[in-house]
C-alpha cells in the first residue's frame, strides 16, 4: 500500500463516526524501531572541513545503526583506505571512527586528504559526507628590518601588520611591550586585515613599541611581529631633523599640521565589489584620513538597511549585517565627512549562494505492492546540480531496480517488493559548495505495534494543552483509534484532536478531563492497544507580585512574592537578576516570600524575577529597580564660536543615574588673576547642552560644567581649554568711594578697588580728583597706582568735599564716574551742653534735660550726647581714690534722657558732654541731685536660738540697703499643725534699734513660722521666713512611758492591732476583686505623730514639706516661700533705657516702667487652733 503525506492535525467535530486516524503512508523521516530489519543510517559524522591540531591524534568519527549491525569501510582520496595496512590507524569495535595514533610517531601531514566512510548491511550501504582532513598551522613572522617612522604632526599613517598565512586565519590584535592593548578610537582604529591606521597623528602617538599580534586559536598560540617605531614631531623639529641629516634645502612651513578634507586610506578608489555566501556576516569597512578627524556614514543605494541584522563596529567604519541573504545584493556607499568637506566610496555587494534544501529526502518504510516518492529539492546562487546514488554508487551504474523511476530531483517507487530495499543518496552542489543526504526504502510487512509505554501518567495544568502520546509502528501503516473511561467509549467531542504522529491532543484540559485513555492501532496485520492516563493540576499563580522600587544608593529594597500553587505540588522559587542569577553577595538575602537588597549600589540597578516552578508549570513576575543618584559629571567640553566677549560651551551629559537632569551649573576659572578659584557664571536648563557665555576682556578663560537633579549635583566636568580674551578699558569704576578725615587738616580718600577680573587689561590705575563742596574751585587730580587710598594735606577742618575716583588701564579710561560727597577732618567739640536740668521723677528714675551745641562748635558729625553720674561717696568709703562713674549715652541730637537704676535715699553728681566722630568735648558744671527714701532690702539674716518648753529667741541683722532710716521691724509668726495647716497669725512691732527679741509664752513642742521685715517711712520691705520648734516636757515624756506599761494598756493595744488585721484582710479582698484601696498615700498624706522621728540633740522634729510650697525646711533656713520675692528681683535696669557704658535709651530718651519694689503677700490667717496636737495629747487620748 502507498504512504502519503497527511496534514499536520486533524479536528475531530461532535456527532461524527467514532475518532479515528487515518495516517497516510508516508511518514516524514518515520523511525523503525531497531528489532526490526533495516538498512544503514549515519548518525554521527565528522564536519566536511576538519582542521586538526597537529600536536594531538587524529579522530575522525562516523557512527551508524542499522539491522543487522553495520559494516564499516573507508575511502581517502578517492581509493579505497586499507586500514589494516597502517599501524598507525584503528578502528574503533562496532563502529567507523578512525584514530590515528600521531602523538607517538608520524606527522599529522602525512595524513592530509579526503575521507568518506561507508556503512553496509544487507538491506543498503550508507556514505557520509566527504571530509577534508587538514593541521591547523601557526607559522612565525618572516624577520624583516622595520626603520622607525619619523613624520609630522597631523599627517596620516598606516602602520602594516600582513601577518603568516594560518589555518584557521589568526585574530589580530595590537598591544604594547607590556601587553597592554593600544587604545583605539574614531582616530586610530584597526582594520579587517589587521593594519592599524591613523587619520591623523598627534604627538602623544610617539612610542617604540607598536607591535602586531597573531592568536592562532587553534593551537593556542600568539606570534609577533618586530615592533615598530613611530616618532610624531613638530615642524621645527622636522626642519632640524632635514637640516641636520638630510641637508635638505626644502623646509616645511610654520604651521605644524593643516586642516584638510578626508580622503579614503581603505578601499582604494571610488567604487569596489564585494562577494558574500548566503547565511555568512557580510563585513563592509571604510577608514578615511584627514584633519579633524572624519566621522563615516553608510547607507545603501535604492533601499534601506535591515533593521534587526545590521550592526556598527569599529567606530561606524565597519558595517556588518548577519545572515545575509540574496536581498542584500546591491550598492553600499560609505561617507566621509568633515568640517572642511566630505567623500565617499560605492561598494557593489553580490550575495552569492552554496546550496541549501528545500526538500531533504527521508527514510521510506513500504509494504510489498506500495507505492512511494523520494523527493530532493535544493537551491543555491547558482543553481545545484542534482544526482543520485543507490548503495554508494552513481545511480546510472547501479544495479537496476524495475519498481524505480527517476524523474530529475524525484525518484518514483510502484509496487515495490523486498529486494527494492536500498539506502539512496542524494548530492546537491555548485561552485560554493554540496549537500548529501542519505534516505533508505524498507520493503517490511509487520503487525501494529504502539512504542509509547503502558499505563504512562501524564500530569497537566488546568486550561492548557494536553498531549497524550501514541507512538506507533506498522507496515502497511496503521490506523490511530481513542477511547476514554473504563467502558471504552470512543472519543467523538469536537475538543480534541488527533496528530499524525498519533498525539492526542486535548487544546483545553480541564478537571473533568482527568482519566484512562487507550490508543488503538489496527491495520491488515493485526491491532495493538495501550492504556494512558490524564491528571489536571491547578496551574500555579503569584499571587502577591514585586512592585516597581526607586532607592537611593545606600538604602535597603525588598521585593514580596507570594505564590499558590496545586497542593500536591512542591514549587520552588528563585529570584533573577535580569534574567541571570543573582550576584553572589552577601547583600543579597531570600527568605520564604522576599528578597531584600541591602546598601544598594549603582550595579544593583535592573530587573528582577520571580520565578517559581513546578514539576509542571512556572510562573514569573518582574519588578524594575532603579538606583537614582546624583548625576555623573558632562565630558567633551568644547568652545566654539570664539568673540572678544562671548563664547559658545557646548558639552556631553554623564549619566543621569536614573534621576533627569534639571539644570547644568557653569563655573569659570580665571588662571591670570585667580587661578584655582571658580566663580559661577550661569545655568541653563537640564535639556540644554550648549550655552552662550558672556566673557569679560583679558581673562583666562576655563570652564567645568557640573549636572544637577533632584537627588542632589554631580562632581564637575574637566576643565575646557583655555581662552584669553584681548584687553579693553575698564567698564566700570571703584565702588565703596568715601572721604574721611584721619586728622583735622587732612581728607582720607578710599576706594573698593577693581579685582583682576574687572580691570579689563594690564596697567590698572585711578584718577583721583576733589575739591571743596561750596567752593568754586577747579577740581585737583592725580593718577595713582592699583592701591586703594589717597590722603589729601592741608584742609580745613571738617569742611564738605565732592570726590570722584575713575579707574583706567593701559587700553584707556573707563566711564565718568559720579561724584560722591565727604568731609575733611574732624576735631574735638569746643563747648559744653547748657542748662543741664535734673528732675527726680522716683527713689531709682531721674530725667536730665540739657541746651544743644551749636553745629559749628561741634566740629564734627554729632554722635550725640553723654551723661556721666556718680554717687557721693559715704564716711566707710570716702578714703578710696576711685569714685565709679556711670556713662549713658544719647545717640543723635537727643536734649533729654532718663537715669534708671539709681539708689534710694542717695546724693548723686552729673555732667553732660557732645560727642562726634573725634572724640568727646568739654564737661558741663556738674549738676548734684538727691534720690527719696525707698523701701528696704530684707534683714541680713535672721537666727532662732534657745528654743524652751513656751520660748524662743530672734536674732537678726539690719537690712543691706536700708534705702532711708529705718522705723521699725515687723514680725508676723503663726503654729503649724501636724497636717501641716497654719495656726492664727500674730502680729508684733519691733523698735528699729532691736537686732534680738524673745518670744515667750509659747506651746510646747510646736512649729511656728515667722514671717519678718523692715521698715522705712517709704514702706515696707521684703520679709524673710523662717521655722523653729518648742522643746518637750520630760516629765510628761516620762508619763507617756509609764502608762504604756500599764495591762490594760498593752490590751488596748492588741485590740487595735487585730482590728487592723481584720481590715487588712477585708482590704486584700477588695483589692483582688478589682478595687483599689490607697491606704499608702492617706498613710503618706496624714502620718501619725508618735511615729515621726526625733532628733536626739535637742529634741525637735525632722524636716517636713510645707504645704504651701511642697519644699522641704530645716532649723535656721532662710529659702523663702512662694509669697516672698527675693531682693535681686527688681524692675530698675540700666539696659531697659539707656547705654549704660554702652547701653541705649529708647528713641525719645523717655522712662517706661514700673519701679515700686514687690511685696510679699499677707501670710494667711488660720483657721485652725494654734495649739498643733502634741505626742503626749494623743497618747492622753486613750486614756
Amino acid at each position: 500500500m502507498q504512504l502519503k503525506i497527511m496534514p499536520k492535525k486533524k479536528r475531530l467535530s461532535a456527532g461524527r463516526a467514532p475518532l479515528m486516524l487515518f495516517l497516510c503512508q508516508m511518514i516524514s523521516a518515520l523511525e523503525v524501531p531497531l528489532d526490526l530489519v533495516q538498512p544503514p543510517t549515519i548518525t554521527q559524522q565528522s564536519p566536511k572541513d576538519y582542521i586538526i591540531d597537529p600536536r594531538e591524534n587524529i579522530v575522525i568519527q562516523c557512527e551508524a545503526k542499522g539491522k543487522p549491525s553495520p559494516s564499516f569501510s573507508w575511502t581517502r582520496n578517492g581509493t579505497h583506505f586499507d586500514i589494516d595496512k597502517d599501524p598507525l590507524v584503528t578502528m574503533k569495535p562496532g563502529s567507523g571512527t578512525l584514530t590515528i595514533n600521531i602523538m607517538s610517531e608520524g606527522k599529522a601531514e602525512t595524513y592530509e586528504g579526503v575521507y568518506q566512510c561507508t556503512a553496509r548491511n544487507e538491506r543498503g550501504a550508507a556514505i557520509s559526507n566527504n571530509i577534508v582532513i587538514r593541521p591547523s598551522r601557526s607559522p612565525l613572522w618572516t624577520k624583516e628590518k622595520l626603520e622607525p617612522i619619523i613624520l609630522r604632526n597631523g599627517q596620516s599613517l598606516v602602520l602594516p601588520c600582513r601577518p603568516p598565512i594560518g589555518l584557521p586565519p589568526p585574530i589580530i590584535f595590537w598591544m604594547d611591550n607590556s601587553f597592554q592593548r593600544l587604545p583605539q578610537s574614531e582616530r586610530v582604529s584597526q582594520g579587517l586585515n589587521g593594519d592599524l591606521y591613523f587619520s591623523n597623528v598627534l604627538p602623544e602617538d610617539t612610542r617604540e613599541d607598536y607591535i602586531c599580534y597573531a592568536r592562532f586559536n587553534h593551537t593556542q598560540t600568539i606570534q609577533q611581529k618586530q615592533p615598530i617605531s613611530v616618532k610624531v614631531i613638530s615642524v621645527d623639529e622636522l626642519n632640524d631633523t632635514i637640516a641636520a641629516n638630510l641637508s635638505d634645502t626644502e623646509f616645511y612651513g610654520a604651521k605644524s599640521h593643516r586642516p584638510r578634507p578626508p580622503t579614503f586610506l581603505t578601499p582604494d578608489g571610488n567604487t569596489s565589489r564585494k562577494e558574500e555566501l548566503r547565511g555568512n556576516v557580510l563585513s563592509l569597512e571604510c577608514i578615511a584620513e584627514g584633519l579633524p578627524t572624519p566621522i563615516i556614514y553608510w547607507i545603501k543605494e535604492d533601499g534601506t538597511l535591515p533593521i534587526n541584522r545590521t550592526f556598527y563596529r569599529n567606530f561606524k567604519k565597519t558595517l556588518q549585517i548577519v545572515q545575509v541573504t540574496e536581498a542584500d545584493s546591491g550598492n553600499y556607499q560609505c561617507i566621509a565627512k568633515n568640517a572642511l568637506g566630505a567623500i565617499h566610496h560605492t561598494i557593489s555587494v553580490t550575495v552569492k549562494a552554496a546550496p541549501y534544501w528545500i526538500i531533504a529526502p527521508q527514510n521510506l518504510v513500504l509494504s510489498p505492492e506500495e507505492d512511494g516518492t523520494l523527493i530532493c529539492r535544493a537551491n543555491g546562487n547558482p543553481k545545484p546540480r542534482i544526482s543520485w546514488l543507490s548503495n554508494g554508487v552513481p545511480i546510472e551504474i547501479a544495479p537496476d531496480d524495475p519498481s524505480r523511476k527517476i524523474d530529475g530531483d524525484t525518484i518514483i517507487f510502484s509496487k515495490v517488493q523486498e529486494r527494492s530495499s536500498a539506502v539512496y543518496q542524494c548530492n546537491a552542489s555548485n561552485e560554493y559548495g554540496y549537500l548529501l543526504a542519505n534516505a533508505f526504502v524498507n520493503v517490511l510487512a509487520e503487525p501494529p505495534r504502539i512504542l509509547t509505554s503502558a499505563n504512562t501518567l501524564y500530569q497537566v495544568i488546568a486550561n492548557r494543552p494536553a498531549l497524550l502520546d501514541c507512538a506507533f509502528f506498522g507496515s502497511p501503516l496503521p490506523t490511530i483509534e481513542w477511547f476514554k473511561g473504563a467502558k471504552g467509549s470512543a472519543l467523538r467531542e469536537d475538543i480534541y484532536v488527533l496528530h499524525e504522529n498519533g498525539t492526542l491532543e486535548i487544546p483545553v484540559a480541564q478537571k473533568d478531563s482527568t482519566g484512562t485513555y487507550t490508543c488503538v492501532a489496527r491495520n491488515k496485520l493485526g491491532m495493538a492497544k495501550n492504556d494512558v492516563h490524564l491528571e489536571i493540576k491547578d496551574p500555579t499563580r503569584i499571587i502577591k507580585q514585586p512592585e516597581y522600587a526607586v532607592v537611593q544608593r545606600g538604602s535597603t529594597v525588598s521585593f514580596e512574592c507570594k505564590v499558590k500553587h496545586d497542593h500536591t505540588l512542591i514549587p520552588t522559587v528563585m529570584w533573577l537578576k535580569d534574567h541571570g542569577e543573582l550576584p553572589n553577595d552577601g547583600r543579597f538575602t531570600v527568605d520564604k516570600d522576599r528578597l531584600v537588597v541591602a546598601d544598594v549600589n549603582d550595579d544593583d540597578g535592573g530587573t528582577y524575577t520571580c520565578v517559581a516552578n513546578t514539576t509542571l508549570d512556572n510562573v514569573s513576575a518582574s519588578a524594575v529597580l532603579s538606583v537614582v543618584d546624583v548625576p555623573n559629571p558632562p565630558f567633551d567640553l568644547e568652545l566654539t564660536d570664539q568673540l572678544d566677549r562671548s563664547v559658545q560651551l557646548s558639552w556631553t551629559p554623564g549619566d543621569d543615574n536614573n534621576s533627569p537632569i534639571t539644570k547644568f551649573i557653569i563655573e569659570y576659572e580665571d588662571a591670570m588673576h585667580e587661578p584655582g578659584l571658580w566663580h559661577h557664571q550661569t545655568e541653563v536648563p537640564g535639556t540644554q547642552t550648549t550655552a552662550q557665555l558672556k566673557l569679560s576682556p583679558y581673562v583666562n578663560y576655563s570652564f567645568r560644567v557640573m549636572a544637577e537633579n533632584n537627588l542632589g549635583r554631580s562632581l564637575p566636568s574637566e576643565a575646557s581649554e583655555q581662552y584669553l580674551t584681548k584687553a579693553a578699558e575698564p567698564d566700570k569704576n571703584p565702588t565703596a568711594v568715601e572721604g574721611l578725615g584721619s586728622e583735622p587738616d587732612n581728607l582720607v580718600i578710599t576706594w573698593k578697588p577693581l579685582n583682576g577680573f574687572e580691570s579689563n587689561g594690564p596697567g590698572l590705575q585711578y584718577k583721583v580728583s576733589w575739591r571743596q563742596k561750596d567752593g568754586d574751585d577747579e577740581w585737583t587730580s592725580v593718577v595713582v597706582a592699583n592701591v586703594s587710598k589717597y590722603i589729601v594735606s592741608g584742609t580745613p577742618t571738617f569742611v564738605p568735599y565732592l570726590i570722584k575716583v575713575q579707574a583706567l588701564n593701559d587700553a584707556g579710561f573707563a566711564p565718568e564716574p559720579a561724584a560722591v560727597m565727604g568731609h575733611s577732618g574732624e576735631d574735638l567739640p569746643m563747648v559744653a551742653p547748657g542748662n543741664v536740668r535734673v528732675n527726680v521723677v522716683n527713689s531709682t528714675l531721674a530725667e536730665v534735660h540739657w541746651d544743644p551745641v551749636p553745629l559749628k562748635s561741634i566740629r564734627g558729625h554729632l554722635q550725640g550726647y553723654r551723661i556721666y553720674y556718680w554717687k557721693a561717696q559715704s564716711s566707710l568709703t570716702r578714703n578710696r581714690r576711685h569714685i565709679e562713674k556711670k556713662i549713658l549715652t544719647f545717640q543723635g541730637s537727643k536734649t533729654h534722657g532718663m537715669l534708671p537704676g539709681l539708689e534710694p535715699f542717695s546724693h548723686y553728681t552729673l555732667n553732660v558732654r557732645v560727642v562726634n566722630g573725634k572724640g568727646e568735648g568739654p564737661a558741663s558744671p556738674d549738676k548734684v541731685f538727691n534720690t527719696p527714701e525707698g523701701v528696704p532690702s530684707a534683714p541680713s539674716s535672721l537666727k532662732i536660738v534657745n528654743p524652751t518648753l513656751d520660748s524662743l529667741t530672734l536674732e537678726w541683722e539690719p537690712p543691706s540697703h536700708p534705702n532711708g532710716i529705718l522705723t521699725e521691724y515687723t514680725l508676723k509668726y503663726q503654729p503649724i499643725n501636724s497636717t501641716h495647716e497654719l495656726g492664727p497669725l500674730v502680729d508684733l512691732k519691733i523698735p528699729a534699734n532691736k537686732t534680738r527679741w524673745i518670744l515667750k509664752n509659747l506651746n510646747f513642742s510646736t512649729r511656728y513660722k515667722f514671717y519678718f521685715y523692715a521698715q522705712t517711712a517709704a514702706g515696707s520691705g521684703i520679709q524673710i521666713t523662717e521655722e523653729a520648734i518648742t522643746t518637750v516636757d520630760e516629765a510628761m515624756a516620762s508619763r507617756q512611758v509609764d502608762i504604756a506599761t500599764q495591762g490594760w494598756f498593752i490590751g488596748l493595744m492588741c485590740a487595735v492591732a487585730l482590728l487592723i488585721l481584720i481590715l487588712l484582710i477585708v482590704c486584700f479582698i477588695r483589692r483582688n476583686k478589682g478595687g483599689k484601696y490607697p491606704v499608702k498615700e492617706k498613710e503618706d498624706a496624714h502620718a501619725d505623730p508618735e511615729i515621726q522621728p526625733m532628733k536626739e540633740d535637742d529634741g525637735t522634729f525632722g524636716e517636713y514639706s510645707d504645704a504651701e510650697d511642697h519644699k522641704p525646711l530645716k532649723k535656721g533656713s532662710r529659702t523663702p516661700s512662694d509669697r516672698t520675692v527675693k531682693k535681686e528681683d527688681s524692675d530698675d535696669s540700666l539696659v531697659d533705657y539707656g547705654e549704660g557704658v554702652n547701653g541705649q535709651f529708647n528713641e525719645d530718651g523717655s522712662f517706661i516702667g514700673q519701679y515700686s519694689g514687690k511685696k510679699e503677700k499677707e501670710p494667711a490667717e488660720g483657721n485652725e487652733s494654734s495649739e498643733a496636737p502634741s505626742p503626749v495629747n494623743a497618747m492622753n487620748s486613750f486614756v
